[in-house]
């Protein structure tokens, strides 16, 4: 074994980084068996020198980040800050002083990931980042390296676990959308402003990273349609349950049919119970992978949190000096297929529309007609009415998001058409 250690630069040590500089710590001999070369924490990048962390020496931590990462005696930097700035600047800085880089960093890789790998590669170090999606479930380095091999043609996934536990909470208890928001927030599984979380931001990130891999194409985060879920309602669980469904956020990057492009989306959609993503309870990550080799994968775990994120980052921390101690780099960006993004409209599924409307004879016929002459062909129509009010729920056949989007604007221009409660896609059949 090298007894010269590998110096590691942490930058940030909020609830991620606390936890990658424990583990190194505490597991220290282990990671240099597996390494093979002791590696040292050799400065922490902070907002808040003041602040007591436990078990980091004070000698370690600075507040001049930029200083840190072109210090050239740093081997790897681990990026556990957050954000476009500086981290993007800070990455950069630290390719071009001979370290590589680990992150954990989505909004940032899924819109400069592209000048980031080149950056990288330009320089002969790593890019690794196997936490930015779906924390310590392993899942970028099996699309990046074990399916190498495979044809992947579709990842259908729950991404974000606060998401998935406001849904499940509406789900098994009935309750609505901001009494499940509530009960997050108060468990620490809500950010005190959840927009990134509950209108798709998030997911829509991990969406772009896991798409660009998957596919061998680029893919930024401006060519992810999102939707997010606080419109999702007790009633449209209640529709989905009779359906012998339940909702989620999904993830979806899929090749279109002919082979020639893809699309990635985010946004709630009803599965069957039968699906193995329905299953997935409180604030737990699954991804479903469909590939023309394997068939059917699916990777389950804890999506985030501390020490789940922190493994992940420990994982690509081995790989990384590893690498450096072999004089190799791994895998960098794979964009050989170059396949362009489809946009949404040429996106095909089916369709649960919940409609309110007048409750007299012909409405059903008009509505049908409205149906027919957009080509969206229904599979199922259910209608209830009381005192001249009535709701009619649509399950269409498979049909482009374009035809169905037309369909939905005729209908709101019927006189007997009350509103358009709920548009919903189903998925995973």
């Amino acid at each position: 074994m090298r007894t010269r250690p590998l110096k590691v630069a942490l930058l940030g040590c909020g609830v991620v980084g606390s936890e990658v500089a424990r583990i190194m710590t505490t597991h220290a001999d282990d990671l240099a068996q597996r390494i093979g070369a002791p590696v040292e924490l050799a400065g922490v990048a902070v907002r808040r020198p003041s602040k007591v962390r436990e078990g980091i020496d004070p000698a370690l931590v600075t507040t001049d980040a930029t200083a840190l990462v072109k210090r050239g005696d740093i081997d790897v930097v681990v990026e556990v800050i957050g954000g476009i700035e500086p981290a993007r600047t800070l990455i950069t800085a630290a390719f071009e002083h001979g370290a590589s880089v680990v992150s954990a960093n989505k909004a940032l890789l899924a819109q400069d990931g592209v000048a980031l790998h080149a950056v990288a590669e330009q320089h002969g170090r790593d890019l690794y980042y196997e936490a930015a999606v779906a924390g310590a479930i392993p899942l970028i380095r099996p699309l990046r390296e074990s399916l190498a091999g495979d044809k992947v043609n579709r990842v259908l996934g729950i991404v974000n676990g606060t998401t998935n536990f406001i849904l499940d909470k509406m789900d098994s208890s009935g309750a609505g959308y901001q009494e499940a928001l509530d009960e997050a927030t108060a468990l620490g599984y809500a950010e005190a402003d959840p927009t990134a979380d509950v209108e798709g931001f998030d997911a829509a990130a991990k969406a772009a990273i896991l798409a660009g891999i998957a596919f061998h194409s680029r893919v930024r985060l401006d060519d992810v349609y999102r939707e997010g879920m606080t419109e999702v309602t007790a009633a449209d669980f209640a529709s989905a349950k009779n359906m012998g469904c339940t909702i989620k956020l999904l993830a979806i990057c899929e090749r279109a049919g002919d082979g020639g492009s893809v699309t990635a989306r985010v946004h709630p959609a009803m599965i069957p119970l039968t699906h193995p993503l329905a299953s997935v309870r409180g604030a737990y990550n699954a991804v479903f992978v469909e590939s023309d080799a394997s068939g059917q994968l699916m990777f389950y775990g804890p999506g985030a949190g501390g020490a789940p994120t922190a493994s992940a980052v420990l994982g690509d921390l081995v790989a990384v000096c590893r690498n450096r101690l072999s004089g190799a780099t791994g895998p960098g960006e794979s964009a050989y297929a170059a396949l362009p993004v489809s946009p949404m409209g040429d996106v095909v599924t089916r369709y649960h529309i919940s409609l309110d409307v007048a409750d007299k004879p012909g409405v059903l016929a008009q509505v049908a007609t409205v149906f027919a002459e957009h080509g969206v062909s229904i599979d199922t129509v259910r209608q209830t009415g009381k005192d001249g009010e009535a709701s009619l729920v649509v399950v269409t056949h498979r049909a482009s998001d374009a035809s169905l989007s037309g369909t939905v604007e005729a209908l709101r221009k019927l006189d007997t058409v009350r509103g358009v409660a709920s548009i919903m896609r189903v998925e995973g059949e």
